[in-house]
């Protein structure tokens, strides 16, 4: 079958991580913590298999990372500032432009799902941890308060939730 290569990043079952070794038993994957996984192939046979290097390279992998925000901040509003989270965060695709889509209308939230590229297919996880950080920064900057995971509390509704430091 050939679903992947040594240095390939693959998600086999619940794993994560990088190929290190395939031979005709088993197949060995490094995760991000640097735990060596084997997998007998008997079960990677069995097995649903997602080869996130597979068209990095040539294409880009898709990353998504979603947001809820409240229905009184203007949907415009919150694409900007998700593209301004993009632009700051290194490691994406610059000539790719990030698109967003509107994944849900909550009770009290809009979801919003960012898509942004990379070719690095082996560091989508720090690439991610970045851009979720990018999105609280501009977020907070712009004195937008992020509703997710979604809690429960008595407000008014005269102060936002952001860190103190952005309150200024």
């Amino acid at each position: 079958m050939r679903p992947f290569q040594i240095g390939d990043r693959v998600k086999v079952g619940p794993t994560i991580g990088d190929v290190v070794e395939k031979n005709l038993l088993v197949t060995r994957i490094r995760t991000i913590k640097n735990v060596d996984i084997t997998i007998p192939n008997s079960n990677i046979l069995s097995s649903h298999i997602m080869n996130y290097s597979a068209v990095a390279d040539s294409q880009g992998l898709i990353l998504n990372p979603r947001i809820t925000i409240g229905y009184e901040v203007n949907w415009r509003q919150v694409h900007q500032l998700m593209k301004d989270a993009a632009a700051r965060t290194e490691g994406l695709m610059k000539d790719s432009k990030p698109f967003i889509f509107q994944t849900d209308l909550g009770n009290s939230y809009v979801e919003y799902e960012l898509n942004v590229y990379t070719h690095l297919a082996n560091k989508f996880d720090d690439i991610y941890s970045d851009l979720r950080k990018n999105l609280q920064d501009c977020f907070n900057e712009a004195k937008v308060e992020i509703m997710s995971p979604t809690y429960h509390s008595l407000r008014d509704g005269n102060e936002i939730h952001i860190p103190p430091e952005y309150k200024s």
